[in-house]
């Protein structure tokens, strides 16, 4: 016996709209929808079930009298305006799914008697550009000259991203909602988010983002919670948005990764972009941010040197090969940190695998074979 609902038809609407879809294109591809709109049929609780899942809605909010109030759990702020107000549904549930998983963590670490991190907002009410930078690379264990060390930029960004996990920042790069490759999260949208707490702060980096960009957005972030404020933004062009905390933690980005005394002394004997940055060991593009922020350059120059740079890397990887290694790009989605102390807490009985394949979006034999084979 098929069992029909009636659901208001506001609710559809709304779940389609906030799913990023166009009322009439869904309907075309879906046309039972305009039925249920139009009163001519009610939907059954299998078709419900279907369409929850396209829309990417918990199932029982279909069931509510009018749409829930959804705000941004965390400041968003946009290049070109303050904050936002909304953003893509996509970019809302992964902001929810790192809280879950950071509720979870500060509790596991709590429990096993973890101390507070004595960095987290340690600048909260300073714009100390300076004691920022030197402060991060010490709790990093990073010299001035740190990233001289590697043959290439990229290698760099891993040892970076290593040292950070290894302070206790919990590190996320991925640039879909979960492991749903058809959810992508746009970089025009969200370069990434912080998540600031005392015991366990994450980060989020879009991994769908040029790598050169990466790192100036990663040291952006560990910015934020030096200064103890979570937040999340595009960063479009590699422009912080018109905020106090904003255009500090892009300051110490900037200091962090080109100190500003070594970059004018090599720009006054050679103002080559690519030269710099093969010593710095960070892309062209940030050098030329830097030569922005110093006077070398105007902004018009500037633009035009980025668009191409972000035009070139576009084309290199539409130019590669897809797909890849699930497994290695699972330990950047989860954070190899994040999830040794899953697997820790799995072993020793303080979490049951059935929670723990939801922490982690990882299931059955795909969940043993990360954990036994490559963590």
């Amino acid at each position: 016996m098929r069992t029909e609902v009636n659901i208001d038809a506001n609710i559809l609407t709304w779940a389609i709209d906030r799913a990023g879809f166009d009322l009439h294109e869904f309907t075309l591809k879906v046309p039972n929808v305009q039925k249920w709109l139009d009163g001519e049929k009610n939907p059954t609780v299998k078709q419900l079930e279907d369409f929850s899942k396209k829309v990417y809605l918990p199932f029982g909010y279909l069931f509510l009298k009018e749409p829930p109030k959804e705000d941004l759990p965390i400041p968003f702020f946009r290049t070109n305006n303050t904050k936002a107000t909304k953003v893509s549904v996509n970019v809302y549930d992964t902001i929810l799914l790192l809280q879950q998983r950071q509720d979870w963590l500060r509790d596991y670490l709590l429990d096993n008697e973890f101390s507070e991190l004595p960095f987290v907002g340690k600048f909260a009410n300073s714009n100390d550009i300076n004691g920022i930078v030197h402060d991060i690379r010490r709790t990093l264990k990073l010299s001035e000259n740190w990233a001289s060390e590697f043959r290439t930029w990229q290698e760099a960004l891993n040892h970076l991203s290593e040292q950070i996990e290894n302070a206790g920042i919990i590190t996320i790069f991925n640039g879909i909602v979960e492991n749903n490759t058809r959810r992508k999260i746009p970089v025009q949208e969200c370069r990434g988010f912080i998540l600031v707490d005392s015991i366990a702060p994450f980060m989020f980096i879009n991994n769908s983002d040029s790598k050169s960009a990466q790192m100036f957005t990663l040291v952006h972030e560990l910015a934020h919670i030096w200064t103890g404020h979570s937040a999340g933004f595009d960063f479009r062009q590699l422009q912080p948005a018109d905020d106090p905390i904003e255009k500090i933690c892009d300051k110490v980005a900037a200091e962090f990764l080109v100190p500003k005394e070594i970059f004018n002394q090599l720009w006054n004997e050679n103002p080559n972009i690519k030269a710099i940055a093969k010593f710095f060991k960070v892309s062209e593009i940030v050098i030329a941010r830097r030569a922005l922020d110093t006077g070398k350059i105007t902004k018009g120059q500037f633009f035009a040197f980025y668009n191409a740079h972000t035009q070139r890397e576009i084309e290199k990887k539409e130019n590669q090969s897809p797909g890849g290694d699930f497994y290695a790009t699972t330990k950047k989605r989860l954070s190899i940190t994040f999830a040794s102390h899953v697997y820790n807490a799995v072993k020793s009985g303080k979490l049951l695998y059935r929670d723990a394949y939801k922490l982690t979006s990882l299931k059955g034999d795909t969940f043993q074979t990360f954990f036994t084979k490559h963590l």
